[in-house]
């Protein structure tokens, strides 16, 4: 019997191309989304993300390689990419004359529920995204952050199995931004899949068990993935007195990168960080600053050396 270590990625995609004319928007991608993770997109501007997250959904049809989502093909199963899919695009298209329940109860039967249950599975989203004092006012009168927790409920609205969210922060608040990342987290707790693509690389870092960086039309893989480890063995150490920091981190055998106020240190895990502040302290330095020396992703993105187009 499949266990749920066993269970199949949720997304797959292996050699995905896609040109508009002359212009190869995706070159080369493949990704593996495993199930019940939340898997960061990475990458600047123009360099294929929402061209390729369109193809994941089956709103783009790709013009080579292979994509499976939920065990189903955008091209022989539509539908059913359809109903194990909920799409989040960067900008909310709405009916400004609906109400932010009608606009919900519609995209319920848009997937053939019942209208009643529609309708109170919305009030439930409006109350989970924090919209419910809107639920009778037209979507119109919401600014861009209220937008953008309308579209992510209107994309749980058939409670699917996977989440391709495009940009969700966008517009949010700091409290909005704190919500979105502890409901991201729990939504994978349920089960679900999230594909994230954000350019808020920190908050990344808090929410997302993975992440996959594209570059110029290509996914990056193996190398990506050793660039973000390697950034998490990069930690920053600050003290009250830097040169005698400093001369402790010689004398501990550790060649330090100095830096305003410390140095940056390579650490193999945590373990090594924790014995490393240890000896610090043991050796009579007043540090008041220890840890990672940043975003992982942040770091991983800007030494990629990205040419913007």
């Amino acid at each position: 019997m499949t266990t749920a270590l066993q269970a199949p990625p949720a997304i797959t995609a292996a050699g995905v191309t896609r040109s508009f004319g002359d212009v190869k928007a995706v070159v080369d991608a493949s990704l593996v989304v495993p199930q019940g993770t939340v898997t960061a997109l990475i990458g600047p501007n123009g360099c294929g993300k929402t061209t390729l997250m369109l193809m994941l959904a089956g709103l783009l049809r790709p013009d080579g390689g292979t994509i499976s989502v939920a065990g189903h093909s955008p091209d022989s199963d539509a539908a059913a990419v359809r109903n194990a899919i909920g799409w989040m695009p960067d900008q909310l298209g709405s009916w400004d004359n609906l109400t932010c329940l009608q606009t919900l109860t519609l995209m319920g039967r848009a997937y053939k529920e019942k209208k009643e249950f529609a309708r109170q599975r919305g009030l439930g989203l409006l109350q989970l995204v924090h919209l419910s004092e809107f639920a009778d006012r037209p979507t119109r009168v919401l600014s861009r952050g209220q937008k953008q927790r309308l579209s992510l409920a209107r994309a749980l609205i058939h409670d699917p199995q996977v989440l391709l969210l495009d940009e969700p922060a966008n517009g949010l608040d700091p409290r909005s931004r704190v919500e979105l990342r502890q409901l991201v987290r729990e939504l994978a707790a349920g089960g679900k899949t999230i594909l994230v693509s954000s350019h808020v690389l920190s908050e990344l870092d808090e929410m997302v068990d993975g992440a996959v960086f594209m570059s110029k039309g290509s996914t990056l893989g193996a190398d990506a993935e050793a660039m973000v480890a390697d950034a998490k063995t990069r930690y920053r150490v600050d003290a009250l007195d830097k040169g005698q920091l400093l001369a402790a981190l010689v004398g501990l055998g550790v060649a330090p990168e100095e830096s305003d106020g410390g140095a940056i240190i390579r650490v193999a895990n945590e373990q090594q960080a924790a014995g490393m502040l240890a000896a610090l302290v043991r050796a009579g330095v007043s540090v008041h600053r220890f840890g990672p020396a940043g975003s992982a992703l942040e770091q991983t993105y800007m030494a990629m050396n990205e040419e913007r187009r």
